[in-house]
């Protein structure tokens, strides 16, 4: 039996399986990952392997901000690869940090937000293959004035209640601000 990788990161998966069946459901995918033999928490591991994402909220909790993400052209929460850290929420600050410019982030309470599984298209040298996205809740204790990075297209404040009936945003942005919305 592989060892425990992160006990921590089990507990969170554990306890967002608790929430719900259809949360039951992806937590499952998320530990048989975490108790994979291949290490997942690198990107080389094209079978799939972890990222962690921010849901960066501004101080009053009404706005998310979203990127309009440079390969995939869509509009997106901030987040990127693991790189070996095993600790996905910290994985989602920095990530929110380096992809907004922003150095007056916290995470809310280190706790998992959302976890979602999609699929990465074939892009040059690197094949398709799954994240298994592990988000988290971030927000901002300062200023919100973001710096658009060569990750993204742009990058904007939207009113999280506009989010869950913009039929044209991403299903897992619409799921999240609902989540947001039911809190």
């Amino acid at each position: 039996m592989t060892p425990d990788r992160s006990p921590t990161l089990r507990r969170q998966f554990q306890d967002y399986a608790r929430r719900g069946t259809a949360e039951a459901e992806v937590a499952a995918q998320f530990l048989a990952l975490l108790d994979d033999a291949a290490d997942p928490f690198v990107r080389e591991r094209l079978a799939g392997h972890f990222t962690g994402s921010a849901w960066l909220v501004d101080a009053s909790g009404e706005r998310v901000l979203l990127t309009h993400h440079r390969k995939l052209q869509r509009w997106l929460q901030l987040g990127g690869h693991a790189d070996g850290d095993r600790d996905l929420a910290q994985v989602a600050l920095r990530e929110a940090q380096e992809e907004s410019g922003l150095d007056s982030l916290v995470l809310a309470d280190g706790e998992l937000f959302d976890l979602d599984r999609h699929w990465i298209p074939e892009r040059g040298e690197v094949p398709g293959h799954w994240h298994y996205d592990a988000r988290y809740v971030v927000r901002t204790t300062g200023s919100e004035d973001f710096v658009v990075g060569e990750e993204s297209l742009a990058l904007a404040w939207r009113r999280i209640d506009e989010l869950p009936e913009d039929l044209q945003s991403d299903e897992s942005m619409r799921r999240m601000a609902g989540k947001w919305l039911a809190r």
